[in-house]
């Protein structure tokens, strides 16, 4: 229940402050993470990025005061944070389609984007098989790409990762240096610092590194979860579950450690349908 509570506050800064600069790492010490795992989690709840959240925000409200005022479009610009009149017009048109001037002419339609707001709802009904290990260390082997704080790119970045590695000649060495668990080719997001973030495709292993990266997952407390359906998108449906609806009654929190995905592999191909998402949990205080 903390979840929820602490998410509400984040929202309630970020409303407060839409008419000034919002910091990010003061939502994410509202928050209780850090502020990489925040926009994480809040993209895998939301489904959009926390800039895009802003931005929508600020726009729906720019949008009522330019229906309600006689305030000028470059005031309100910069009453939300842009310094000047291209950049307004644009994050404008983005949300609504069309520019600012227009909103004044009668019969114009534009979009709201109300706050987000997180309460205990009707849910469930929906299976969801998980199960609760721990492990000692994972070390993992293998490919590597850089990602950014921003989510937007990431998920743009990832697939991309995926793609190229599937077809090269380095997928079937990952696939035979599997002997450890989890077993299969994982997907694993390591976070160190802002500019040490890294989304690894690999395997558990204890065979000696040759031209791949290793890494050494501590030990933790995993929540593990079956996940069904089509990659990406099943375990991005993991995630948002986990969040919404696992995490805030489970007497758990997030552990903030990386993450880990289980492909099933066969014949040094992947299988779909089927996979498993690791989360790192401990005990709420």
């Amino acid at each position: 229940m903390k979840w929820f509570e602490h998410m509400s506050q984040a929202i309630k800064y970020i409303e407060e402050n839409l008419t000034d600069e919002i910091d990010y790492d003061e939502i994410s010490k509202i928050a209780c993470c850090s502020t990489y795992y925040f926009k994480r989690m809040f993209s895998y709840i939301t489904g959009i990025t926390l800039s895009d959240y802003i931005r929508r925000r600020r726009m729906s409200k720019a949008a009522f005061e330019l229906l309600t005022s006689k305030t000028k479009i470059i005031d309100i610009g910069l009453k939300y944070g842009y310094t000047s009149p291209t950049s307004f017009n644009r994050a404008f048109q983005s949300i609504h389609g069309i520019a600012p001037k227009k909103v004044r002419r009668e019969g114009i339609t534009l979009n709201l984007y109300s706050p987000i707001s997180f309460s205990i709802n009707i849910i469930g009904g929906e299976g969801m098989k998980y199960r609760i290990e721990k492990k000692g260390p994972i070390r993992i082997v293998g490919l590597r790409v850089k990602l950014e704080e921003e989510m937007e790119k990431n998920f743009k970045i990832v697939p991309k990762f995926w793609d190229k590695t599937v077809n090269s000649k380095h997928f079937s060495k990952i696939s035979d240096m599997v002997n450890d668990y989890p077993h299969g080719v994982l997907g694993v997001t390591v976070y160190k610092n802002p500019d040490d973030i890294h989304y690894y495709i690999a395997a558990s292993t204890d065979k000696p590194v040759k031209e791949m990266f290793e890494y050494e997952i501590p030990s933790a407390t995993w929540a593990i979860f079956e996940a069904d359906g089509r990659f990406p998108e099943s375990v991005q449906k993991t995630f948002n579950r986990f969040l919404m609806e696992w995490l805030p009654f489970s007497g758990y929190k997030y552990a903030e450690l990386p993450d880990i995905e289980v492909y099933p592999v066969s014949n040094q191909k992947l299988k779909g349908g089927h996979s498993e998402v690791w989360i790192a949990v401990k005990k709420e205080s």
